[in-house]
């Protein structure tokens, strides 16, 4: 069974800093591209940031300069570094790939607010 397990999401002020960590399972996991996608309530999904298998790296653009994807192929695990975190960053984090269809695991809730 693919799984993925988000977490590391809370309360922080507005200019503060979270680590999501997103732990895989059930796949080869270094031979896969992840990505981290977040929803707000009452918004349709969008894609924060892409790490592929090789270790290149997208990010959108209300994140760029403040976010940092990366990866531990030895722990199975993605992480999502945020810093200067916003209001407008609040939303359910998930991570996800792509292994025949779509697979993305439980969120981790991040709340920017003072």
């Amino acid at each position: 069974d693919v799984q993925l397990q988000a977490s590391g999401g809370g309360l922080v002020q507005p200019g503060g800093s979270l680590r999501l960590s997103c732990l895989a399972s059930g796949f080869t996991f270094g031979n896969y591209d992840m990505s981290w996608v977040r929803q707000a309530p009452g918004k349709g999904s969008e894609r924060v940031s892409r790490i592929n298998s090789g270790g290149r790296t997208y990010y959108a653009g209300s994140v760029k300069g403040r976010f940092t994807i990366s990866r531990d192929n030895a722990k199975n695990t993605l992480y999502l570094q945020m810093n200067n975190l916003k209001p407008e960053d609040s939303a359910v984090y998930y991570c996800e790939t792509e292994i025949e269809t779509t697979v993305r695991g439980q969120g981790t809730l991040v709340t920017v607010s003072s």
